[in-house]
């Protein structure tokens, strides 16, 4: 995380235990957090960072190396998926297939590939069209690289990771085009009507756009399954960036995601941004994503359904 004044990892940890989350994301392979997590059954989200993808995608041994370092070196924590990077874009994603395969392969030879599989997470600005949902679509400048990584997907039965924030859609929204009701999951009924689906929360719209861009780019049904990487509120530093707004956002989400969306009622593998607030990211709502403080207080009170 990019911050310098968070508690240590064995904090953290006990912190996820007492709150009764049962799976985390890393976004790189941090050791202390990693030995911490070890034995404690929590799932992990591991991210191999985008500054190793030219070597992973250009040495096979070089991926091997780093499977070995990151990955079984830490044998007690519970993999569920490896992240080759993260919101890749650019000249950049000239790499990522090839990274992928090559981390999968290590992994195989590893013994580990019918364990922890191996996935990417797509930013939300690769979404063109998010409504309505059926035509959803990914952005022509980014469906050339998207296509190898979901066959790459489709091929090994991994799900993509989407980075979705109803938040951002409200926000770069033109002005009274979107009440703040939708993304906060407090519409009073359906706002959307998508021929027999009608949507009452932008998260929905968001998560079914995506499964159709995928649909559509594959010229399939069904193939690739989507989990959603990253999701939450700021509580300030913006637009609309309040700690009300935040915890509504935030508490409504987790009581809804195991319900499904319209097109798929049944749960969303989903994942809070983020833990703390980070105070050494770009001032605004950057710094202002966390569920708590680095003093591990409370940003404000949230049930997730364990106590």
């Amino acid at each position: 995380m990019s911050a310098n004044n968070l508690p240590p990892a064995s904090t953290v940890v006990g912190m996820l235990k007492d709150n009764g989350f049962n799976s985390v994301r890393l976004y790189a392979p941090d050791s202390d957090a990693l030995a911490a997590l070890g034995g404690t059954g929590i799932s992990v989200i591991v991210g191999a960072p985008n500054y190793v993808l030219p070597d992973l995608a250009t040495s096979a041994s070089a991926a091997a190396a780093w499977v070995r370092a990151n990955i079984e070196a830490h044998s007690s924590v519970s993999f569920r998926y490896l992240s080759v990077g993260n919101e890749v874009a650019g000249s950049d994603t000239q790499y990522l297939v090839p990274a992928m395969e090559n981390v999968y392969g290590a992994l195989a030879v590893a013994g580990l590939g019918n364990t922890i599989k191996v996935t990417t997470a797509i930013s939300q600005a690769t979404i063109a069209v998010h409504i309505p949902p059926s035509s959803g679509d990914f952005a022509d400048g980014d469906k050339p690289f998207l296509l190898p990584v979901l066959q790459f997907l489709q091929r090994t039965g991994a799900p993509l990771l989407a980075n979705l924030y109803p938040y951002f859609v409200y926000t770069y929204s033109p002005p009274g085009t979107m009440d703040i009701s939708f993304p906060l999951f407090t519409a009073p009924g359906t706002v959307v009507q998508d021929g027999e689906y009608g949507y009452q929360n932008m998260f929905d719209a968001s998560v079914d756009a995506v499964h159709a861009a995928v649909d559509r780019l594959l010229g399939a049904s069904g193939c690739v399954g989507v989990v959603v990487s990253e999701t939450g509120w700021p509580s300030a530093g913006g637009e609309a960036a309040s700690v009300e707004n935040a915890r509504t956002y935030n508490q409504n989400l987790v009581s809804h995601v195991g319900k499904g969306t319209p097109r798929r009622p049944w749960k969303v593998e989903t994942y809070l941004f983020s833990m703390f607030n980070e105070n050494l990211k770009e001032a605004g709502v950057e710094q202002n994503w966390g569920l708590f403080y680095p003093s591990t207080d409370r940003v404000y009170p949230i049930n997730y359904g364990t106590k």
